[in-house]
């Protein structure tokens, strides 16, 4: 049965990579079985994306794809095939004279070259599987911590322990979890790449984390104490009088843990915003307008 890749993302067949991965982005977000957890209908859905996903947006495949529809994945064994036959009569593989071309693999056959043609025999060259590549999405609290997580790839349930500190962007590989081999052969690997979001309140750049704190005027004109909230939880910080809007301090060992090295962290950047006061009772007023003059 052929399965339209395009359709599935919504996407026309002329899309960049970009609105391949945007697409994707958009579809998997709304689709994800943790926010979706009693829906079946998601996750089947999530499941056709990530195939549909796993193709296009890899360049070699998304070839095959269009060349070949569903079958793009036997078409590129016949082609490995062939081409050993053709430079190193010595693979590894036996060739069956006049066998039953009863597998996907020999209807495929069939089907490029005709009934007569694939009962010529039957390869059995063994292959590895394909890659598998999946993209997580998650936010600074869930990279913070080291946790276990259940995700679903190509009908594939599988259960990864993710290390705290985790990056934007990075890729880890997960051996044997890919396509399964052909005739024996070894499973391809699975990749996932790791889809980081800041938070609104903070921000991270490598192992260091950065964060806004607003101080009313009377706290930076006269100093004090103040508690700030790390992603580690709530610590006490001296305020220096005088302290100037857009002022930093950096508060050691509250950044965010270093990818596996454990007890190392990096550190937190805090920029101070001075408020300045509204809806000034007459009194108030009446004192500013004194220590301006005493200003001046």
């Amino acid at each position: 049965m052929y399965i339209d890749y395009y359709k599935i993302l919504g996407i026309d067949k002329n899309a960049s990579q970009e609105e391949v991965k945007k697409a994707f982005r958009k579809l998997a977000r709304k689709y994800h079985p943790d926010l979706n957890p009693n829906d079946k209908t998601a996750k089947q859905k999530f499941q056709e994306i990530n195939e549909a996903h796993e193709v296009l947006s890899d360049p070699e495949k998304r070839k095959k794809y269009d060349q070949y529809g569903t079958d793009w994945k036997h078409a590129e064994e016949f082609e490995k095939a062939n081409s050993y036959q053709q430079q190193s009569p010595g693979f590894e593989g036996t060739w069956q004279s006049n066998s039953r071309p009863d597998s996907d693999f020999s209807d495929f056959f069939e089907s490029l070259f005709g009934r007569a043609a694939s009962n010529k025999g039957n390869w059995q060259a063994r292959f590895r599987g394909e890659d598998y590549h999946a993209e997580l999405h998650m936010d600074l609290t869930e990279a913070y911590t080291t946790h276990k997580q259940t995700l679903t790839v190509n009908g594939q349930t599988i259960r990864i322990t993710i290390p705290a500190g985790i990056e934007n962007g990075q890729t880890i590989k997960i051996a044997g979890h890919g396509g399964s081999g052909i005739n024996g052969g070894p499973n391809g690997d699975l990749y996932i790449t790791f889809s980081v979001d800041n938070l609104p309140n903070f921000k991270r750049l490598g192992k260091n984390l950065y964060t806004t704190i607003y101080l009313d005027l009377y706290t930076a004109v006269l100093g004090g104490e103040i508690t700030i909230g790390t992603m580690s939880g709530k610590v006490k910080c001296k305020v220096k009088p005088e302290t100037q809007t857009h002022s930093k301090v950096k508060l050691c060992g509250k950044g965010f843990p270093v990818y596996k090295k454990e007890g190392q962290f990096g550190d937190l950047y805090v920029t101070y915003i001075v408020k300045i006061p509204t809806n000034l009772t007459p009194k108030e007023k009446e004192l500013f307008a004194e220590l301006s003059k005493l200003k001046s």
